[in-house]
């Protein structure tokens, strides 16, 4: 089979196309037949090995989601079967023709729904939903989502506006975005360079992180809340959190789909349910070869993308 593998931390150009022998399922785990790689920021920022995105050890397949067909079935594996067309996060190793999926993290796709669909929308919109549940919004109040017009982000502002939140306020690296999120129901769209970002907001969202933290802070209003779910880490002003009555709470969905697994799995009903009512759209970037991931994580580290970028084996 075929995968893409990294052997020093770099950028882009660090990614290789190589053979290799297809894995085994293992106790838990489904093997499955990629039709659909979905690429993230913190799958890029982990091929910088920089600390920020906890470096994967080398050499290294990147990967955190997919979509495909099951080839083979793991001991103590119930529930699915060779055949059964199946979407799920992996944490790792995704970038191949061939990919080992925890079960219990796997969710068929509906008859009707693409590969594509799935993986652009299960993965992305789990992190959203389980943001906004942690972030908890009450009645009246106002939401900022930073990284809006990403994965992750773009659907952050359809569910925030569906959950009946009055004001979501898009914060985006380009002014050229916005009118993709206006579309979307953001009701205001905001630059990280413009000096205000105007109103504070109840809740922040924070899916960037980095040097942006400290501002994506600030926009929260006193007694506020902001939820970092981001791999960019950042520093924290305290006197931010002391001064504003602020706090912060950060969100892993290793954790949350192991701790809350109630909720997620609400939550994957509810995304599919929103979907095929038509709803909740999922955008699709660009969809690249498996051979091209280079230029998938290009795109994703100039901030290009306007939705989910894929990669198809």
């Amino acid at each position: 089979m075929r995968r893409v593998r990294f052997h020093a931390y770099g950028g882009p150009e660090v990614l290789r196309v190589e053979e290799a022998e297809p894995p085994v399922a293992g106790p838990g785990e489904l093997l499955v037949r990629t039709e659909a790689i979905g690429v993230t920021l913190p799958c890029v920022r982990r091929t910088h090995g920089d600390g920020n995105g906890g470096g994967d050890p080398l050499p290294a397949v990147p990967g955190g989601e997919i979509a495909g067909t099951v080839v083979a079935v793991g001991p103590e594996v119930t529930g699915f079967a060779v055949g059964d067309r199946i979407t799920s996060l992996t944490f790792k190793g995704s970038y191949a023709e061939l990919a080992l999926a925890p079960a219990f993290l796997a969710d068929r796709i509906p008859d009707g729904a693409s590969a594509v669909e799935a993986v652009a929308l299960v993965r992305s919109g789990q992190v959203a939903l389980a943001a906004l549940s942690t972030a908890a919004p009450r009645d009246g109040e106002s939401v900022l989502i930073t990284g809006a017009a990403s994965a992750t982000g773009h659907l952050a502002v359809q569910l925030a506006k569906l959950q009946g939140v009055p004001r979501v306020v898009a914060a985006v690296s380009s002014a050229a975005k916005a009118e993709f999120l206006y579309g979307l129901g953001a009701d205001e769209v905001v630059t990280y360079d413009q000096d205000s970002w105007g109103e504070p907001a109840d809740i922040v969202l924070d899916g960037v992180g980095g040097e942006l933290l400290p501002r994506a802070l600030a926009a929260v209003t006193e007694g506020g809340r902001l939820i970092f779910f981001n791999s960019g880490g950042g520093t924290v002003p305290a006197y931010e959190l002391l001064a504003g009555s602020k706090t912060v709470t950060g969100l892993t969905m290793r954790r949350f789909t192991t701790v809350h697994r109630e909720r997620y799995e609400q939550h994957r009903a509810q995304l599919w349910e929103l979907a095929g009512a038509g709803r909740l759209r999922a955008a699709v970037h660009a969809e690249l070869p498996l051979a091209e991931a280079a230029k998938a994580h290009e795109i994703i580290e100039a901030r290009a993308n306007l939705g989910k970028v894929v990669l198809r084996p």
